[in-house]
């Protein structure tokens, strides 16, 4: 289950459980879309796969034992290990690659 982690993990913006602005890639490393597709051009600094955007979970249990009330989001913050410098000399090595060629 998706861990909904709270923020942008390289501008820190806050990203709650609703928003249509969340980007993750396979192994969740959360950011908006503006760095997502901007600072990171598609590619994550962790594992150097591409974005989607992250699906939304709905807040109301429309079945019983699911949504936000039973899975709540993360309020844990999490934010890139690495530099800004590290996280530009990796964007640069591999964005030309297509994430499904990575």
């Amino acid at each position: 289950m998706l861990e909904l982690r709270p923020n942008c993990e390289l501008c820190d913006c806050d990203l709650p459980p609703n928003a249509t602005n969340a980007m993750i890639c396979s192994y969740e490393c959360t950011y908006c879309r503006d760095c997502a597709q901007g600072v990171l051009e598609n590619t994550c600094p962790t594992c150097g796969g591409g974005f989607t955007p992250r699906p939304i979970r709905p807040a109301r249990a429309w079945r019983e034992g699911l949504g936000l009330s039973a899975h709540p989001a993360s309020k844990k913050r999490v934010h890139s290990p690495f530099s800004r410098a590290e996280i530009a000399a990796h964007v640069a090595r591999i964005k030309g690659i297509a994430p499904e060629d990575r």
